[in-house]
């Protein structure tokens, strides 16, 4: 069975452009799955039938896992199969009358533009270091946030930046998204304004080939290290809830929204391969209409 997640895994990388995190959960989940059925006595895909399937949905529901990390796992196994019967190493797909369980939607957790604002004074290089006492990354931490904001990055598209993929006078950065794919995002003059300020701090040549966001050993800034600097930035601002980039993304495009932005603009720019993961901030956007309608209307609550 390894040969055969092996092979899978290739294909998935090679044929299908998955992200290498994608690629390394699955194969995480795929060796789970193939434990699970040798604990059964199955040892060729041949033998896997609806029973073991349904039987491998109940063994990881009884574990608690959390519901994001229950459909990954159902939809590893379900690639996995799907390929196998593709290639005919299974002689029926044993996902058919198997009811899997859906996806909750949630609204995404977003930041008002007060709070953003507040996030930004609060970590402006200059308050940083009066209160840390000249702080060596203040400017490239607020670089990290005021881009972000400005441009609705992951945190790993932000750790992969080189300093040639930003383009000051078209005001474009080139990033690299999920299953490699390149794309041009806006990067706002405020936004580039700070990045200048950050790149005459910073200790190695501005050279384009080099990582644009530096780590306290001067190697590339890792995604986990976005996620503790933003972290760090929301405590600074005294927020009651903890931070993480990715809703600095959901603000940014929220916000755009928001302002009259069109629905396909924000999805190019967020990398969406779909409009439907898009539309999820349209959620957001009316539900705060409908709080503002409801306060500033005189008769909005009279029944």
């Amino acid at each position: 069975m390894n040969f055969l997640i092996e092979k899978f895994l290739l294909h998935i990388k090679s044929q299908r452009n998955f992200s290498k995190h994608t690629i390394k959960a699955y194969g995480f989940d795929l060796k789970e799955f193939s434990r699970y059925l040798e604990s059964l006595g199955v040892d060729s895909p041949r033998k896997i039938e609806r029973m073991e399937v349904r039987g491998y949905i109940a063994f990881i529901s009884e574990r608690k896992v959390a519901r994001s990390t229950l459909l990954r796992k159902i939809s590893a196994v379900r690639s996995f199969l799907s390929y196998l019967f593709t290639n005919s190493e299974m002689e029926n797909d044993p996902f058919e009358l198997v009811t899997i369980p859906k996806t909750e939607k949630r609204l995404p957790h977003f930041l008002t533009e007060g709070e953003v604002g507040r996030l930004e004074d609060s970590n402006a290089p200059a308050q940083v270091n009066a209160e840390k006492k000249n702080y060596l990354f203040a400017a490239r931490d607020f670089a990290i946030l005021t881009l972000m904001y400005s441009s609705g990055l992951r945190r790993s598209e932000v750790s992969g930046l080189n300093i040639g993929d930003l383009d000051f006078y078209g005001g474009f950065a080139r990033v690299m998204g999920k299953g490699s794919k390149e794309r041009l995002v806006p990067v706002g003059d405020k936004a580039l304004k700070v990045l200048r300020v950050y790149l005459d701090t910073r200790p190695r040549p501005a050279q384009p080939g080099l990582p644009l966001f530096l780590n306290h050993v001067n190697t590339r800034l890792t995604g986990a290290g976005v996620a503790l600097i933003i972290k760090k930035m929301a405590r600074r601002a005294r927020f009651a809830r903890t931070l993480n980039p990715h809703a600095i993304r959901h603000s940014f495009a929220t916000h755009l929204l928001d302002h009259g932005c069109d629905l396909k603009s924000v999805q190019e720019m967020l990398g969406h391969k779909n409009l439907a993961t898009t539309q999820i901030y349209t959620h957001v956007s009316l539900e705060r209409l409908k709080e503002v309608y409801d306060k500033a209307h005189p008769r909005a609550k009279q029944g």
